[in-house]
C-alpha cells in the first residue's frame, strides 16, 4: 500500500487510506472535537501512535468552536467548523500523520449547515486545489428510505466534483447525539437500530455511481455508554450486507466502507468482529469526552486551594502557577491521548499510518 504526504487526505488518497484499512482489517478512531486543545490533543494522540485519524465536528461542537458570544446558531455551526478545519489543515502535516477532517450526524434540520459548509468549501476548492473537508455526513435516518437516498443522491452531485466523500446512515443509531436522535430508541429488541442488508444494496445502486460514499450501518449501536443489556451489537449484519452486494455486483470482499457509530463501551470482542466486515471508522465521543474530563477534575480536587484563593490566606503562598489554564487543560488534553492510545489498539490502527 502506498505511502501519503501527512495533512488531510482527500479524494484518492482518502480512498487510498480507507483500502489500507480493508486490506489490514484495521479502522480509524474518529473524535468529535470542541475547541484547539481537543483537536491538537487527538492529533497528538495520533502521531505518538503512528496511527493515522479522524477529527470530525458535530454542529454543536462546531458552534462551541466559534465561541458561544456568537448569537446567530447557524453562522456559529459555520464559522466554528470552517475555523476548525482550517485550523486542521495548518497543523496536521507538522503531526507527521494524515487526517480526515469531516462533520458528524446532521439530520434534516441541519442540512442547512451542510449546504453552507459545501459553499465555503468551494471557495476553499478554487483557491487552494483540495476540499477544506475530507467529508461530510448526512443522517437522514429517521426519514423514509426514498427520502434518505433522494437527499444523499443531490449532495453526492454536489460534494464528488470537489473530491469530497459522503457519509450517509441507514437505520438509526440508538441514543442521542448533540441534539440528533433519542434515548427513548434505546432498546435491545428496537427494529430501527438494525440495518437490512437490502437496504444498503439500494444506497449502492443509487449512491455508487455519483461519486464516493461511506455507510453508518446500524447493526444495534447507540450513542453514550448504557447498563448491560440495554446494547445489543449484531456485526453479522455487516457481514450479510458486504456479502449480498459482492453477490449482486461481483465486487470484491469488503468493498463497502462502513462506519461503526456509538463505539465508546462497546464489548471489545464486537470491535474486532466488525473490523472484518469492512469498518474503517469508529466513532467514540462519549468515552473521549470522559477522559478529557477526569483529569481536569482529579487536577482541580488536587489543587483545591488554587481554585479558591489567588493567595493562599494562612501563608500568602501565590497560586498563579496552579489555576494557570495551560495546567488543567493539559491534563485534559494527556487525558484523551491515553484514551486515543487505547482505541487505536483496539480498532489495529497502532504503527500504521501511511503517512512518510
Amino acid at each position: 500500500m502506498g505511502k501519503l504526504k501527512p495533512g488531510v487526505v482527500f479524494g484518492d488518497d482518502y480512498k487510498t487510506l480507507i483500502e489500507a484499512c480493508r486490506e489490514g482489517q484495521y479502522a480509524l478512531p474518529a473524535v468529535n472535537v470542541v475547541g484547539t486543545n481537543t483537536a491538537n490533543a487527538v492529533m497528538e494522540a495520533a502521531a505518538r501512535n503512528k496511527s493515522d485519524v479522524i477529527v470530525q465536528l458535530s454542529n454543536g461542537g462546531a458552534q462551541f468552536f466559534a465561541g458561544k458570544g456568537i448569537k446567530d446558531d447557524l453562522q456559529a455551526k459555520v464559522l466554528g467548523a470552517v475555523s476548525c478545519a482550517r485550523h486542521v489543515h495548518m497543523l496536521a502535516e507538522h503531526y507527521g500523520i494524515c487526517v480526515v477532517l469531516h462533520t458528524d450526524h446532521a439530520n434534516r434540520k441541519l442540512v442547512p449547515w451542510l449546504e453552507e459548509l459545501l459553499k465555503h468549501g468551494e471557495e476553499f476548492f478554487k483557491a487552494n486545489g483540495k476540499p477544506l473537508f475530507t467529508s461530510h455526513m448526512l443522517d437522514l435516518s429517521e426519514e423514509s428510505l426514498e427520502d434518505n437516498l433522494a437527499e444523499s443522491e443531490r449532495f453526492l452531485k454536489m460534494m464528488a466534483p470537489l473530491d469530497m466523500s459522503l457519509e450517509i446512515e441507514l437505520g438509526c443509531t440508538g441514543g442521542e447525539e448533540d441534539g440528533v436522535g433519542s434515548d427513548e430508541d434505546i432498546g435491545a429488541d428496537n427494529p430501527k437500530l438494525y440495518t437490512q442488508p437490502s437496504e444498503v444494496l439500494e444506497a449502492y445502486n443509487r449512491l455508487s455511481p455519483l461519486g464516493h460514499f461511506s455507510v453508518a450501518a446500524s447493526f444495534g449501536n447507540v450513542h453514550g455508554v448504557y447498563k448491560p443489556g440495554n446494547v445489543k451489537l449484531r456485526p453479522e449484519i455487516l457481514r450479510e450486507s458486504q456479502k449480498l452486494l459482492s453477490e449482486t455486483h461481483g465486487l470484491k470482499k469488503n468493498a463497502l466502507p462502513l462506519v461503526f457509530h456509538g463505539g465508546s463501551g462497546s464489548e471489545k470482542s464486537k470491535i474486532e468482529e466488525s473490523l472484518g466486515y469492512g469498518v474503517f471508522k469508529m466513532n467514540i465521543d462519549t468515552d473521549t469526552q470522559f477522559a478529557f474530563s477526569k483529569p481536569v477534575g482529579d487536577y482541580v480536587a488536587a489543587n483545591k486551594a488554587a481554585f479558591e484563593h489567588q493567595i493562599d490566606p494562612e501563608d500568602g503562598t501565590p497560586y498563579k502557577s496552579k489555576y494557570d489554564p495551560r495546567k488543567w487543560l493539559r491534563a485534559g488534553e494527556e487525558g484523551l491521548i491515553e484514551r486515543l492510545g487505547e482505541a487505536c489498539t483496539d480498532l489495529r490502527s497502532t504503527g500504521k499510518s501511511l503517512a512518510q
